[in-house]
């Protein structure tokens, strides 16, 4: 099993939209529990599917919260998910 190991300018490069990369390489500091979380999604997603697209991102955020009850990271992953579904541009 090949281990993936990404670095935070490598991860934002997978992602499949400019507007949501941007968003994050331009936060800082101030998104990033947000921008550890969406990393650990984005190396996950490819590690078992290959392939990473808004959709499956999404999907996974909505999995991270139906299967904690600790507040903090419901917290971190709902501020997440409301990012990437904002930058997320509907399929036509």
């Amino acid at each position: 099993m090949t281990q993936m190991t990404l670095h935070k300018s490598e991860i934002y490069a997978t992602l499949p939209n400019t507007a949501l990369t941007a968003y994050f390489r331009n936060a800082g500091d101030m998104l990033a529990d947000e921008a550890v979380l969406l990393g650990a999604v984005i190396r996950s997603i490819l590690a078992t599917d290959g392939h990473l697209t808004n959709k499956a991102i999404i999907q996974r955020l909505i999995e991270a919260i139906e299967s904690t009850d600790d507040v903090v990271t419901i917290d971190i992953v709902r501020k997440t998910l409301e990012i990437v579904v904002d930058h997320t541009f509907d399929d036509i």
